[in-house]
This record gives structure tokens, C-alpha cells and sequence, in this order.
């Protein structure tokens, strides 16, 4: 999966989280968006490491 895929993954899930009915519901919706985020951080950090290691 790509990086769109994840970033509009997080943004629905914090959307949810925002509009959802119960504290259960909240939680889960941010364990997702903070599972999301993590991906996106992983996904990013490695596209710098393959451009870096282009470059050089």
C-alpha cells in the first residue's frame, strides 16, 4: 500500500475518533490513526533512505 493510502487512513480515523459516540469507540479510532501515523513515519523515513542512497 502507498502513502496516500495511509495518510487518508489516518485522517478518516482521527475524523471518526472526533465524532465517535463512546469512549471505546474513541480509543479504537486513535490506536488506528496512531498505527497509521507510525506507517507513515516508516514509509517516509524510508523513501529519504533510498534518495540518499541514489544520491550517493
Amino acid at each position: 500500500m502507498d502513502l496516500d493510502y495511509f495518510v487518508s487512513r489516518h485522517r478518516e480515523s482521527l475524523l471518526r475518533a472526533g465524532n465517535a459516540p463512546c469512549v471505546s469507540s474513541r480509543a479504537s479510532h486513535r490506536a488506528l490513526a496512531a498505527g497509521y501515523a507510525e506507517r507513515i513515519r516508516q514509509l517516509r523515513e524510508a523513501s529519504v533512505t533510498a534518495t540518499l542512497a541514489i544520491a550517493a
